[in-house]
């Protein structure tokens, strides 16, 4: 399957997206074409290249498996213009996913399908996903003997500096008192 982990789409917002950062209402991405950033609020409707999915006649495929299908068909090239007729990009996605569901998949589902794939694609962006079950054995996501370390270092910080602390200047804004001047008359 094709890694597709952090790569959005946004509703009325042509192409694709990175996801850079998270914001307190949002999200920060980044145009995959364009490279220009923009903060996608939380009303924007967004979806994850992961969590999609194609309709079929049997159990619906995901998007990373159809596009790892035209990854293999096309030995890594473009797929398909997203500018053909419908009627040559429903044969394609044919001859890539046989049994997709014609009444329920549209011609703008196919489209951006493949407009999608050849983003990704012209960026190198199309990398394969590792066996989470391999790399899951191998290593533990979390070291527990750094942690376990990182936390004694921390707590001895803390109780060699548990003396009251003089005050600084923090960089804030430098407080202002009024002064009043006498006048000689």
């Amino acid at each position: 399957m094709i890694d597709l982990a952090g790569f959005i789409a946004i509703s009325g917002y042509p192409g694709l997206f990175k996801v850079v950062a998270q914001t307190k209402n949002g999200v920060i991405v980044e145009g995959i074409a364009d490279k220009k950033r923009l903060v996608a609020h939380s009303h924007f409707k967004i979806s994850a290249l992961e969590d999609i999915s194609i309709y079929t006649t049997q159990e619906d495929t995901l998007l990373s498996k159809v596009f790892k299908t035209i990854f293999d068909k096309e030995n890594g090239g473009p797929a398909i213009s997203s500018k053909e007729t419908p009627a040559e990009q429903g044969k394609y996605l044919e001859s890539v996913l046989p049994n997709y569901d014609k009444e329920r998949v549209h011609n703008s589902d196919i489209k951006k399908l493949f407009s999608w794939y050849n983003i990704l694609q012209e960026n190198n962006l199309l990398k394969l996903k590792e066996e989470s079950n391999e790399t899951d054995d191998k290593k533990p996501a979390v070291d527990l003997e750094k942690l376990k370390d990182t936390k004694s270092k921390a707590t001895t910080a803390v109780k060699k500096d548990s003396g009251p602390k003089p005050k600084t200047n923090t960089g804030g804004p430098a407080k202002r008192t009024a002064t009043v001047r006498k006048t000689g008359a």
